[in-house]
């Protein structure tokens, strides 16, 4: 009988739906690409209404920036390393106001990001503090930040999402924005969309994209 799975370190973390290995292997700013077909899905959901006014605080070189640019949607761009697209040198975790301070105050302004995973609770908590009632936090997470107690007490009971998008197929993250190298070996991380309401504290809804 021919085997269908050779082993090694790699295979192995792949296997277990690992998200990526161990300490000494991950990037050392949490820097993984997010594919822009995550956009698309999302914004192909008839459930999901298309922002005017985005800030993406952890653009990287700005894959899914671009994918939402095209779409329409005025973004402004920044990310606490300057990997040469938007405005580097920004820690989000720092920021005590939105961008577009000249948009009317009727017209909603979005945080739409893919976070550093060891940050992502601290990144939502701080979008929250940021925006003002109804305008909206939505963010690419591994459907796993859904699990502990800790996430649980702190976010998820207190500041539940409106709306869970749970993707159908995997959507790869790529380290360093490596895509190709990530494309020969596949995910084994399910992600989704989660999106928070400022002052929303009703049941958490879910749809498949």
């Amino acid at each position: 009988m021919s085997k269908d799975w050779n082993g090694g370190f790699n295979s192995v973390f792949k296997c277990l739906g690992a998200s990526s290995h161990t300490e000494k292997e991950r990037e050392p700013n949490d820097y993984y690409a997010t594919s822009p077909e995550a956009i698309d899905l999302l914004f192909e959901s008839d459930n999901f209404v298309r922002p005017k006014y985005v800030w993406e605080c952890a653009c990287g070189e700005g894959h899914l920036a671009k994918r939402l640019a095209d779409y329409g949607c005025n973004v402004y761009s920044s990310d606490l390393v300057d990997r040469g697209f938007g405005t580097g040198g920004v820690d989000f975790l720092k920021q005590v106001d939105m961008p577009f301070h000249n948009v009317e105050s009727n017209v909603e302004r979005c945080i739409v990001t893919n976070p550093p995973y060891k940050y992502a609770m601290e990144f939502v908590l701080h979008a929250l503090d940021l925006l003002k009632d109804g305008e909206r936090a939505v963010f690419f997470l591994k459907t796993s930040a859904l699990e502990g107690k800790k996430r649980y007490d702190k976010l998820f009971k207190p500041f539940p999402p409106k709306m869970i998008y749970q993707f159908k197929g995997r959507v790869i993250c790529a380290k360093n924005g490596d895509f190709e190298s990530m494309k020969k070996v596949g995910s084994a991380v399910s992600y989704a969309w989660f999106e928070w309401v400022k002052g929303y504290n009703g049941v958490t809804n879910m749809c498949w994209i």
